[in-house]
């Protein structure tokens, strides 16, 4: 009986006291490791988000950019972190849905090793061609490819990035077959897209829209479910005849599996407000994003869908890493 009420005693304590060291999380800087260099996409949501959170939560979130092997390094060092709530992933989709189909070899599986929180926001890609193109339309794109299979070259940041994808996705849906030409990063497939040096390309929004409003880049459709309150003139490919297109990068909030759930409540809620504070929500619109800003259930579903989506596209397309 005495070793009964000992235990019942210990719970009694222990109970309370770790609602108090969840309470009092953050007690120290907290990380949010960015798996890619500074300036990009995932870099400038984790920096807006973390000015906000440094203010809701008064503790300081500072920005450590882990960059290598198409984001793997970050997020292999997030799975081996203490999950006590001093350590966050802000990161694209890649290396939670893409990456893992197209390298062997990981030192993690996103997903059993990383536990969702927030998709902060969303942007579609858009395929764009030079000013000068003869494409004006969708249709135009579509006659021609079937006309010349493999002629028509399409840029992307990569073997494997969301615009590789998109392209590979819109060839299996219509039947038709470009030519693949993958750069080392967004910035430089734009460049000859610009130069014409290759006919066209699936860009995300917020890397082109400057160049569509400015006549450079002709925008023949977008990946979004509707139209883009950016581009209200260009069609979406399910407007323009071809369906299941639909295609979004996305940015993302986890953290290493088993940190506490109220400790994850707490910065889900931080997040969810600060996402929609008027000036996020503005300067996030301005770059071209959407917010999502859902739950953490709801982001699992949609993971677990978009990594089996993609396996299917890479398979079937035979893509390799290389």
């Amino acid at each position: 009986m005495k070793r009964l009420l000992c235990c019942l005693l210990a719970v009694a304590v222990a109970a309370p006291m770790a609602q108090v060291l969840a309470q009092a999380w953050p007690a120290k800087p907290v990380t949010l490791v960015v798996p890619f260099p500074p300036g990009g996409s995932s870099d400038q949501v984790a920096r807006a988000l973390g000015q906000k959170l440094n203010v809701a939560l008064g503790q300081s979130f500072i920005i450590e950019n882990k960059a290598g092997a198409t984001g793997t390094i970050g997020a292999t060092a997030v799975k081996r972190a203490a999950p006590d709530g001093y350590t966050w992933f802000v990161t694209s989709l890649g290396p939670l849905v893409i990456v893992p189909h197209l390298m062997k070899d990981l030192q993690y599986d996103p997903l059993k090793d990383l536990d969702p929180i927030t998709i902060a926001v969303q942007a579609p890609n858009v395929l764009v061609v030079p000013a000068s193109s003869p494409h004006k339309t969708l249709a135009d794109v579509i006659g021609y490819e079937k006309a010349n299979p493999g002629k028509m070259s399409f840029a992307s940041s990569g073997n494997g990035s969301s615009d590789h994808l998109s392209a590979e996705l819109f060839w299996q849906q219509t039947g038709t077959r470009g030519l693949h030409v993958p750069y080392k990063g967004g910035g430089p497939a734009i460049t000859d897209l610009l130069g014409g040096q290759t006919d066209a390309s699936f860009q995300n929004i917020n890397a082109v829209i400057q160049h569509i409003r400015g006549g450079k880049l002709r925008a023949i459709a977008i990946t979004s479910a509707k139209r883009s309150p950016l581009l209200p003139e260009v069609p979406t490919l399910a407007e323009a005849g071809v369906h299941n297109v639909e295609v979004y990068s996305w940015q993302a909030v986890l953290a290493p599996m088993g940190v506490p759930a109220d400790v994850k409540n707490k910065m889900h809620a931080a997040l969810v407000a600060a996402l929609n504070s008027p000036d996020i929500k503005q300067q996030f619109a301005d770059l071209g994003f959407e917010i999502v800003a859902n739950t953490p259930a709801q982001f699992a579903a949609y993971q677990a869908q978009e990594y089996a989506r993609w396996k299917k596209v890479i398979e079937t397309g035979k893509i390799t890493a290389e």
